[in-house]
């Protein structure tokens, strides 16, 4: 998951390309800005919500799970106070949350994340709270890198 500036065609194909393997069906409603996504080599297919009496949670029902479980958790767990600025972490963070929502193991989750903490680069602060900061970032780790 990862916000957008708009629903135009340009930041939709942006993040089809940035997002998404070619090759992917991608399932989508009736909207225009969609159109552009077989020419970038996924396959596109369309339910347009209009020509059904089904509400649209019942024509596509996992996108509209997934993004009511996203509001109510930011709701619940953020009551509300998310900034636009820090969005992106917040929807990292309830996919690494969704992702993982099933799994047997709880163990595995925590060594998951702390193998994730191991691999990737820190974040200063100073660049959470100032995204468009020039401070260099620091380069990831592998893992077993000493």
């Amino acid at each position: 998951m990862r916000q957008i500036a708009d629903a135009s065609a340009d930041s939709l194909r942006t993040f089809l390309v940035s997002a998404i393997e070619p090759g992917t069906v991608i399932h989508t409603d009736g909207w225009r800005g969609y159109s552009s996504a077989t020419a970038q080599g996924f396959v596109h297919s369309v339910t347009k919500l209009k020509k059904y009496m089904e509400p649209a949670s019942e024509l596509l029902p996992r996108v509209h799970r997934v993004i009511s479980l996203l509001k109510r958790w930011l709701m619940g767990t953020h009551q509300g106070a998310v900034s636009h600025k820090h969005l992106d972490y917040y929807l990292d963070e309830f996919t690494f949350r969704f992702n993982r929502r099933r799994s047997q193991s709880r163990g595995k989750l925590f060594f998951r994340l702390a193998q994730q903490a191991v691999a990737v680069a820190p974040v200063p602060y100073d660049l959470i709270v100032n995204p468009t900061s020039k401070r260099v970032k620091a380069k990831p780790q592998s893992i077993g890198a000493t």
